[in-house]
């Protein structure tokens, strides 16, 4: 066998545990407001990279993320207008509408994070988002180079 040591084997698995147990508590925590987890990202998306977000930008980030496909984006976009919470053809914002819900969300979500997450020590917890920002980083600085 070869020296890979303990923690780098483990590393997968216990990430994908974290983020199917978070996944499963948000998406229990959204549920007590009747929103899916879907619109609540891309509420996240248009809010955070608004204003006057592109579309086809938001289109490729919703489809890159699990669950979602080129049609179930499309319902998506169509129900968040309909809804009158988003408005725009090529370049989407938030409505003020859109906007209420998203930050009584993030405030609903951000809660619920700070309780799970002021359980550990900060320091710790700072350590850990650099590392899977680095992490996230060097792999899509490795896939583009092999592209």
């Amino acid at each position: 066998m070869n020296d890979v040591p303990a923690a780098y084997a483990a590393f997968g698995r216990t990430l994908a545990v974290a983020e199917q147990t978070m996944t499963a508590v948000l998406r229990d925590h959204l549920a007590q407001r009747d929103v899916k987890p879907e619109t609540w990202y891309a509420l996240k998306l248009i809010a955070v990279g608004g204003p006057h977000v592109a579309r086809r930008s938001l289109v490729r980030e919703l489809e890159a993320s699990r669950g979602l496909d080129a049609d179930s984006v499309r319902a998506l976009l169509g129900r968040l207008l309909a809804d009158g919470l988003m408005v725009g053809d090529d370049v989407v914002d938030l409505t003020e509408d859109g906007t209420a819900l998203f930050e009584s969300l993030q405030d609903h979500v951000q809660g619920a994070t700070a309780d799970l997450l002021g359980q550990f020590d900060l320091s710790e917890v700072e350590i850990t988002v650099r590392t899977l920002q680095a992490i996230a980083r060097r792999t899509q600085e490795q896939a583009g180079s092999a592209a």
